[in-house]
Order: structure tokens, then sequence, then C-alpha cells
């Protein structure tokens, strides 16, 4: 029986193949399988994964059409035989026996999944990322973990592949991903795990090596899809209204929504004028369909910068007709440059 599935999408990642198949090779055992999932690349990637599939134990290369990364995931999802699945992306790299240490948690746990910390590669720099919650190697319930509202709980740690994700709920669906969002798939996938599956565990373990700062990441684009977010949000949202425990996750979503309008505004300057003017546009007209009682609680209780960005954009924006008070004008005019994405 296969122990373990790990699926890797791959796409014009030539220079980081190799690293990645290293680290595959240092973390195989004989009841594991690798899942090389190549998205129609060009370069030289598929040559790598024929020259290097010959030395790694338990791989296969599936080849697909160019049809993007969450569709790709799904594909290795469904070619699956482990009775845990992860994930690890093509120009990323593993520490030698974290797999088997993550298969061990999730036998001694039984749990439907486990989140993993990480380490942010950026260069030759080297920062652990923690998943955000206290209570580790322990089985909880994710529905625990997704409040409160106005500080960092798992349901922010959109990261696919820091955990594993146990076959019972990969049957029932909910480990699948949407394949309409070109980018922030991660995020309503994210929400799905935390209202679908029923228990969850958070490790002391760190093992993935995530490269930040590459050009083949998505998270470098400047156009149309980036405004992916604001569909993935609002899926989010059309997914609590349906939720037995909506209500009181809702506000939790809308700050999610308004942090990570904060950072693309804070980014602006790297999309051309049109591209920003619709991302603004696009962001106030989301808004306005956030029940009004709710968005005012969630901008009460950001910090004055932040928010103030938010209540400005629906001013300009939104067709709004009282004008923001001076001193959000103020903080709007002499903010400076925000550090990471944080709810």
């Amino acid at each position: 029986m296969v122990k373990l599935s790990v699926i890797v999408p791959f796409f014009n990642v030539q220079p980081f193949v190799p690293d990645a198949l290293h680290s595959l090779r240092a973390n195989a055992r004989p009841d594991y399988e690798f899942l090389l999932m190549d998205d129609g690349s060009t370069d030289r990637t598929p040559q790598l994964l024929e020259e290097g599939v010959r030395t790694l134990p338990g791989a296969r290369i599936i080849r697909r059409e160019h049809t993007g990364v969450s569709a790709l995931r799904n594909a290795g999802i469904d070619e699956s035989r482990g009775r845990y699945v992860t994930f690890m992306d093509g120009d990323d790299w593993l520490a030698p026996g974290y797999l088997p240490q993550l298969v061990a948690a999730m036998d001694d746990l039984d749990v439907d999944f486990v989140r993993t910390d990480h380490l942010k590669c950026t260069g030759s720099k080297r920062n652990i990322m923690r998943a955000p919650h206290g209570r580790r190697n322990a089985r909880l319930d994710p529905r625990d973990a997704v409040l409160p509202a106005d500080r960092p709980a798992l349901v922010d740690y959109a990261y696919c592949w820091a955990g594993a994700f146990h076959r019972r709920i990969v049957d029932e669906g909910i480990v699948h991903f949407p394949t309409d969002l070109r980018t922030a798939e991660d995020r309503p996938w994210t929400w799905q795990l935390h209202l679908g599956a029923r228990s969850c565990a958070v490790l002391d373990l760190i093992g993935v090596h995530y490269r930040r700062g590459v050009t083949t990441s998505l998270t470098q684009i400047s156009d149309e899809r980036q405004l992916d977010f604001v569909r993935a949000s609002e899926r989010i949202f059309s997914m609590l209204a349906n939720d037995k425990d909506g209500d009181r996750f809702l506000p939790k979503a809308v700050r999610q929504f308004c942090a990570l309008i904060v950072f693309h505004l804070d980014q602006i300057d790297r999309f051309e004028p049109a591209m920003a003017r619709r991302l603004k546009a696009t962001c106030a007209a989301a808004l306005g369909r956030v029940p009004s009682d709710v968005l005012n609680g969630v901008l009460d209780s950001m910090d004055l910068e932040r928010s103030a960005k938010i209540r400005r954009l629906r001013w300009r924006f939104g067709g709004r007709s009282e004008a923001p008070d001076a001193e959000v004008d103020d903080v709007q005019d002499n903010a400076g440059t925000p550090g990471a994405v944080v709810a």
C-alpha cells in the first residue's frame, strides 16, 4: 500500500528542478509515491524530470497541457493512491527526513489534516514562518482555529504545501482546488478545509523551504490575474452564507479581504494606470456588497493606517456620499510602506 503521495507541479522552473528532485530523493521511502506534474513546460524542465525520475524511487511524470497550478494539483490528487497526500512546489525543496516525520505525525494523531511551519527563503536569507496556532501536536477542531477575527489564526495560513491530508477528506473532495482562480486559490481552499474537515493538528515541524522572489512565482505578476483575490474572497463569503457558523466567521473573512486590499494598494505602482484603477474599483464594488455593520466593525478593529486606506477607497470608488474625516486623510497621505499581509 502507498502510504504517502507527494504532488509536485512544475512549470518552466528549469533552474530549480535539480534541487527539488534532490530533496525528494532525501525523503524517499519504498511506500511513497512522487507525482511530478509537468504543466506544459517549454524550457528544459521536461528533460530534467526525465533524467531525475530514473533515480527517484516511486516517481512518475504526468504531463498535461498548460492548465494552471490548481488543475494540475487536482489531476495529481485524482492520480494519487496514498493514505496521505501532501504537496510541494517545483521551485521549492524539502529538508532531509521531513516527509517521514510528517507521516509519523499523521499516524500518531489520526487527524484529517496537519499543518507545519516552514522556512521562507529569499536569496540566502532564511526566516522561520510559524503556523499561527499556539497548541501543538494535539488534536483540534478546525473550526476552533478560525477565530479570533482580529488576530492571526490557522485559517490565515494559506499554504497548501505546509502540511498533509488524510485520504478520507481527499475522497470527500475537500482537498481539491478551485480551477477558475488563477491566483489566491489557496484562500477559499483553506476555508474549505476548516469548514469541511472534522479534525486537524499543528505540528512542531519545519521541512518545506519556500523560495520567494523568483520570476516563476505568481506572486510576482502585475496583471489582471492579481484581481482574482477579489473573487476568491467573495467565494469565501458565499461559503459562509451557507454555513452554520457563517455569521460568527464572516468578520474574519472580511478582515482577510481588507488586509489583502491594503497589500495591493501599497504595491499599486507596479500596475499600469488602467489596471490600478480597475483594481481599486473592483475592490470598492466588492466592499459595497459586504454587510455594512460587519465591514464597519472590522474597520473599527483594524489599525488606523490600514482602515483609513479602506475608508478612502470606499469614498473615492464606491459612490459614497460622505467624505473621509481629516484624521483619515492625514493618515492616508502620510502612510509608509507596510510589511507582510496580516489579518
